[in-house]
This record gives structure tokens, sequence and C-alpha cells, in this order.
């Protein structure tokens, strides 16, 4: 009788649970592109949102997202699959940086941010393979501050690579982060010390950085 308790409790904990899981269909009046090109097309049999940083802003590390209107995410974890490529005029220093930006507040000064460089997976120098996924934090600690301070700390690797779907999930719980990838059991980075603090909340974005084209599908967010 018991067990039989505990069964029923545990799912209904689930079916509870998966409740707040919100699948976002991507629509134009949804969507708000910031420093970004932005359009929703067909790749792959799947409908993507694609994202391409505008030109003009030459910093990095920048607000160069589409947000997602009407979502305030604190704690919860966010789903999406994510294939990036390099723009033919993609200077030598791109990666085919993609990402999400979460916590984002109302004036775009402030967020979160999780990336992934997938020419870094694959290559031959070790120290790049290191440099496959980055935490920062707009505005004051970008990955070159970030990098200075501690190295490694915020940086780690995993197998990508371009043109083909990676899935991220990241899983924020007050001043942690920790994402995972394609599926892994394991995060492939943890973030112990987000820099906005346990308190801060905001929409969800899709990021990318120079040189890239990038491809969003299938974003799930659950609170």
């Amino acid at each position: 009788m018991k067990r039989l308790i505990l069964i029923l409790f545990n799912w209904c904990f689930v079916c509870s649970f998966s409740l707040y899981a919100q699948t976002i269909k991507f629509e134009q009046n949804k969507l708000e592109a910031i420093h970004v090109l932005m359009s929703i097309e067909k790749l792959m049999g799947k409908e993507v949102v694609k994202v391409i940083k505008d030109s003009t802003v030459k910093e990095v590390d920048e607000p160069t997202f589409v947000k997602i209107k009407g979502i305030d995410f604190k704690n919860g974890t966010i789903e999406v699959k994510v294939l990036s490529r390099l723009l033919p005029n993609a200077p030598d220093l791109a990666r085919g940086f993609i990402g999400i930006a979460f916590r984002i507040n109302d004036s775009n000064s402030k967020f979160e941010g999780i990336y992934i460089r997938p020419t870094n997976g694959r290559a031959d120098d070790q120290l790049r393979r290191n440099h496959s996924i980055q935490y920062f934090s707009f505005p004051d600690y970008k990955f070159e501050r970030l990098r200075k301070d501690a190295p490694g700390a915020y940086e780690s690797y995993a197998d990508i690579g371009l043109n083909e779907w990676i899935k991220l999930k990241i899983v924020v719980t007050d001043n942690h982060a920790k994402l995972f990838i394609n599926d892994n059991e394991q995060p492939s980075l943890i973030v112990n010390d987000l820099k906005h603090g346990a308190n801060s909340s905001g929409t969800i974005g899709l990021w990318v950085d120079i040189g890239t084209e990038g491809f969003f599908s299938d974003l799930k967010i659950q609170k």
C-alpha cells in the first residue's frame, strides 16, 4: 500500500511539474530582435529562427539576441536546439558563437549568458578545445575578464561542431547554472556564482555573436 501511494505521489509530481513546461512557438509577434537580423524559416524540416548579429555592433558578448516576449524566468530549465554556420565574410576570430541569454532585464542592460564555440570542439589545439563553452554576465563580466580573473573556471570542453544540431539544456537555480549538451547525464559546465545574483529574473534570448549564421529550434522552458 505504501509503495502504491509513493508511486502515485511521484506520478502526480511529475505531471504537475510538466504543466509548467512551455514549448515556445516561434511567431513574429512573440519575438523581438535586439541588434540582430531575424527571420523565421524552415531548415532540415524544422521551423527555426535564423539570427545574425548586426554588423554595426563591434564589441563582443553584447545584447545581440532575439528576445522571447512575455517570459519572466528566474529558476528552471531552458532547452533549445542550435545549429551554427560561419558567414562567408566571417573574420578569423569567428568560432560559430551561439547560445542562450537568460534573466534579461527590460532595458537589455543586464543578463546572464552561456554560449558555445563549435569550431573549438574538434580543434587540434587542446587549449582551443578547452574554450568550447563559455559563461558570461553582461555588462561587467565578459569572457575576457573572466578568463583573466579566473582562468578555466567559466569555460569548458564539449564535442561539438559546425552545421550540426546541438541540444543545449541550461538548469538555473538561484546563483547556480548547469549546462548539459546533447542529453548527457553530466553537465559540461557548472557555474556556482551567477554574477547578477539569485534574485534576478527576466526573459530569454536566442544569442549569437560575430561571424555566426545561427539557427534555433525546439525551445522549451520549465519554471
